[in-house]
């Protein structure tokens, strides 16, 4: 998955969004195979559909299926598989972010143990589309820049030009954050790069003390993000959430990866 920043918020990059196909009706349509990334879906009714082999992910709320709320159940089972979620939702002073970290530092270091044990090529295949497992450690080196560097320690332009935006970010846009759009780096570089900005995140959680989770900066994580204060509490917990999301999103893709290499991941 290519944005794990879910919720009731959604930034604008000036990406490519239309609102052509709002409170569109479609009877007797042929939707197979239909692909929707990044579509705000909210109030869409389905009458007498025909829904098999349907995968959704995203920021899911109140989801009926048959009369039946299933968001719960999906919830629960996410928490199971995942228990890093019901860490993260806990978390209540600056040990529990210290705590959050040691989780998701293990966390990452097993995936990207699990990646080393793959061809070189299969690091950066997509999976139906979606990130490659290098792209996905580029784009949390943007989030650390984005939620840590900017807002918490106050750097004006801290983006690193590997670094990965999301797919709502306009091209013109991350290209003026100095982001290179057509890099293609070494699978050993951007490991280096991403472990520099995971040790800058345990720098920060390790100082962190209570007082310092109430404080806001005025600067946003980039251009397109909501121009308004941020707390530390806040772009901390981003930044995790970020973290765990696309752990999960990247260990799916292991998996199927393994499978076609021929090789166990044995995690996971």
């Amino acid at each position: 998955m290519d944005d794990a920043q879910y919720g009731p918020h959604r930034f604008s990059g000036g990406g490519e969004e239309t609102d052509a196909f709002r409170g569109a009706t479609f009877r007797v349509a042929d939707l197979r195979e239909a692909r929707f990334t990044d579509c705000d879906l909210s109030g869409v009714k389905i009458v007498d559909g025909c829904l098999v082999d349907v995968d959704i992910s995203g920021y899911v709320e109140r989801l009926l299926v048959n009369g039946v709320d299933v968001t719960g159940y999906v919830e629960a089972e996410l928490d199971r598989r995942h228990p890093e979620r019901a860490q993260l939702r806990e978390i209540q002073d600056a040990d529990g972010f210290r705590a959050m970290w040691d989780t998701i530092e293990k966390l990452w270091s097993d995936a990207i143990a699990r990646a080393g044990r793959l061809p070189e090529a299969a690091r950066i295949e997509r999976v139906d589309g979606e990130w490659s497992f290098a792209e996905t450690l580029r784009h949390l080196i943007f989030i650390v820049d984005a939620w840590l560097s900017r807002p918490v320690l106050d750097q004006e332009r801290p983006y690193h030009p590997l670094g990965v935006v999301q797919s709502w970010y306009a091209d013109q846009d991350a290209a003026a954050l100095g982001i290179d759009l057509g890099a293609a780096p070494a699978y050993d570089e951007v490991l280096r790069i991403l472990a520099d900005r995971m040790a800058l995140v345990r720098r920060t959680v390790d100082a962190l003390t209570n007082a310092d989770l109430g404080r806001t900066s005025n600067r946003n994580p980039a251009p397109g993000y909501p121009d308004e204060p941020f707390a530390v509490a806040e772009c901390l917990a981003v930044l995790m959430e970020e973290a765990c999301e696309h752990h999960r999103f990247a260990t799916r893709d292991l998996t199927t990866l393994e499978a076609r290499s021929g090789r166990s991941g044995g995690g996971r």
